[in-house]
């Protein structure tokens, strides 16, 4: 019966987590360790491997769908780019691959990065599929300036009787708390192919007489909880005491939720070792208490997304920006000051508070419960490279008969 999702270069679970939600699941391929380890303690299916080496055979007779999101290092900003370079290679690759040639070995000898390659590699299982009749649905996803390779592949696709659509979807529209734009693929055999409609718009729309306007894109304060106005008013805690930072009420005061909302604060309480002890001085961003981050819960405050100069910064109120971790540690930062240092720099300076893994999770449309597995660097490598799972599943709704609904992605804890 052929029934599987196969999901190739599935990380820590991005597809997979849209897919449980959704009511099925997927077999993974992967080859990091420690985003094997994720998609585990998430209870998804995976082989690791490297996707370039395994077989497509213990798939064909048995695959419905066929995901594929290449790791996007040769192509990305945060990169050398020197996919960009290697872009004729890889079309070359796709080619030869679509009419069962495989050229890979001499192609990835002229490659100036060999990561570029992997990109061709979902053509080899499809083409090896096709033979079969499958898969019935086709979904991928990658950088934008990959976007010309998906044009190639929609174009071998159809030829082999898929109707295709390929162009840049934001994942802010579909209420993804980030405006990060992607190439994507949509291929199905039994259906027209077309991008889902966006549930979200950047400022909102009033409602219509053809229906209900779109509410606008998701905030970082709304996917964390920052503001809401449910469950008991926590105890906000002021500033106090040198290296505390600017303090929101006087120097030892404490007032409700409901009276710091008049005065500009956009706090909630947070979890054991992070929030703030009534009766004591916050301290937030200073070298003896770290880890209080209560004092960049507030409207004015930003989210850098990246050591460089040049790193966007976003407001609590605004989506975040696409987030880039390194391969040694996560730089993003919460900050005060749209001015606050970069990158090491950003340790000493006041209140720069680096995002902890859950925020960032939760930003990417993760539930705040996500296992990430591995050390700290390892995690915000795993969060960085991850599919929107949010976004995935508006991909993956209509090829399985599913509705995603707001409740199916509710962010923070």
């Amino acid at each position: 019966m052929n029934d599987l999702i196969v999901d190739l270069f599935a990380g820590p679970g991005g597809w997979g987590h849209a897919l449980n939600v959704l009511g099925v699941r997927d077999v993974g391929l992967e080859w990091d360790e420690w985003a094997c380890k994720t998609r585990a303690e998430a209870g998804q299916t995976t082989i690791r491997t490297d996707v370039a080496l395994y077989p497509v055979r213990p798939f064909v007779g048995r695959t419905r769908g066929l995901i594929a999101s290449p790791p996007c290092q040769a192509w990305s900003m945060a990169g050398k780019r020197l996919g960009l370079i290697d872009q004729p290679l890889v079309h070359q690759a796709v080619a030869d691959l679509a009419v069962g040639r495989d050229t890979r070995e001499q192609l990835l000898a002229a490659c100036r990065d060999p990561r570029s390659l992997l990109a061709a590699e979902p053509m080899r299982y499809l083409h090896a599929l096709h033979q079969a009749g499958e898969p019935e649905w086709v979904l991928m996803e990658e950088v934008p300036d990959v976007a010309p390779l998906w044009k190639q592949y929609a174009a071998v696709l159809r030829s082999w009787g898929f109707s295709t659509w390929s162009g840049l979807l934001n994942a802010a529209d579909f209420g993804v708390p980030q405006t990060r734009r992607r190439a994507i693929l949509i291929a199905s055999r039994t259906r027209l192919a077309g991008p889902p409609g966006p549930t979200h718009a950047k400022f909102g729309e009033p409602d219509s007489l053809f229906g209900p306007g779109r509410p606008r894109w998701v905030s970082m304060a709304d996917a964390l909880g920052w503001g809401r106005t449910d469950g008991p008013a926590p105890t906000v805690c002021a500033g106090g005491g040198p290296g505390g930072g600017p303090e929101p009420f006087p120097s030892g005061s404490r007032k409700t939720l409901a009276d710091a909302r008049g005065r500009g604060a956009w706090l909630r309480p947070v979890a054991s070792g992070v929030g703030q002890v009534p009766g004591s001085s916050c301290g937030c961003g200073s070298k003896t208490a770290p880890q209080n981050r209560c004092c960049v819960r507030n409207r004015d405050s930003i989210l850098r997304s990246s050591s460089q100069a040049h790193s966007a910064v976003r407001s609590l109120a605004e989506a975040a920006e696409t987030l880039f971790f390194n391969s040694r540690a996560n730089e993003c930062v919460w900050t005060t000051s749209a001015s606050a240092p970069a990158g090491p720099a950003a340790e000493s300076a006041p209140l720069a508070i680096r995002i902890t893994a859950e925020e960032a999770g939760i930003l990417q449309s993760f539930p705040a419960s996500y296992p990430w597995q591995g050390t700290k660097g390892q995690r915000f490598s795993q969060i960085g490279n991850a599919v929107r799972p949010l976004l995935a599943a508006h991909l993956i709704a209509p090829h399985v008969e599913r509705i995603v609904t707001r409740a199916d992605f509710a962010l923070a804890a």
